[in-house]
């Protein structure tokens, strides 16, 4: 019986994030500079995309870019970011095609203006899809965004636009970057590390955590059928006891 057989349709995570890691390991097996990591990456993309859309989940994110890579050696960005605009400009037929909308979240502003170009035109081209949307984290941390919502709050506190006594969890929400996406259900990482790596920190509270050695560019449609098989083994409690949750299912 084939992995995808095994999934329940009627329990897929609405949305699920990925730290897409692994590249520049995968590369050195090869004997090959870290961009050709980055290169063979791009059809693990492709592949996790058009299988996430196939089977009905909502949203897909993928940590793409975060604003510690930037401390990577030049050449290796240089190429990083010439390869994201390459992939963006040649995928935009396979998105709209599948009816995927493109987003991103990050401090994109900072990208080179290439990139963020090339990244709007997606955005702007795909904005009608509404099958999937497929969300890239470029220039992201979770502590950037953190830092950006409180600083947002603040200034709206200073102009009488909100009262700090009025703030709750869910205005707060409001101020983050994901604030028209739901938090992930289930968050994936390749390659063996153990980390969350200053992704959606704030988002992750409830998320379930699954952990792969696959490394990126050989994670493959069957691969994300095996981590959504093992998230609905799971019991979801959010806090509660088993017979809580198995009481109300009655």
């Amino acid at each position: 019986m084939d992995h995808k057989s095994q999934i329940n349709i009627d329990n897929l995570p609405s949305h699920v994030a990925i730290i897409m890691d692994g590249n520049g390991r995968w590369a050195k097996r090869h004997g090959k500079p870290r961009i050709f990591g980055h290169q063979n990456g791009v059809k693990a993309v492709r592949e996790t995309t058009e299988a996430a859309a196939e089977l009905g989940i909502e949203y897909l994110t993928l940590y793409a870019f975060s604003t510690e890579n930037w401390n990577r050696p030049k050449l290796e960005v240089n190429a990083l970011m010439s390869l994201l605009v390459e992939t963006l400009r040649k995928e935009i037929n396979t998105l709209m095609e599948n009816n995927i909308r493109l987003k991103a979240i990050g401090d994109l502003s900072k990208l080179p203006s290439r990139t963020y170009q090339a990244l709007l035109e997606g955005m702007a081209k795909t904005a009608s899809n509404n099958r999937m949307t497929l969300n890239l984290a470029l220039n992201y941390s979770a502590r950037w965004e953190i830092n950006n919502a409180v600083q947002l709050i603040a200034k709206d506190i200073e102009k009488n636009v909100l009262q700090a006594a009025d703030l709750t969890e869910e205005i707060f929400n409001q101020y983050l970057t994901t604030k028209d996406i739901p938090d992930p259900e289930l968050m994936i990482r390749t390659s063996g590390e153990y980390r969350i790596s200053n992704f959606l920190l704030y988002q992750l509270a409830y998320s379930e955590l699954y952990f792969t050695e696959t490394l990126w560019p050989d994670f493959r449609k069957e691969h994300l059928y095996q981590a959504i098989i093992d998230f609905q083994s799971r019991e979801r409690r959010f806090g509660k006891t088993s017979e809580q949750i198995a009481s109300n299912k009655r």
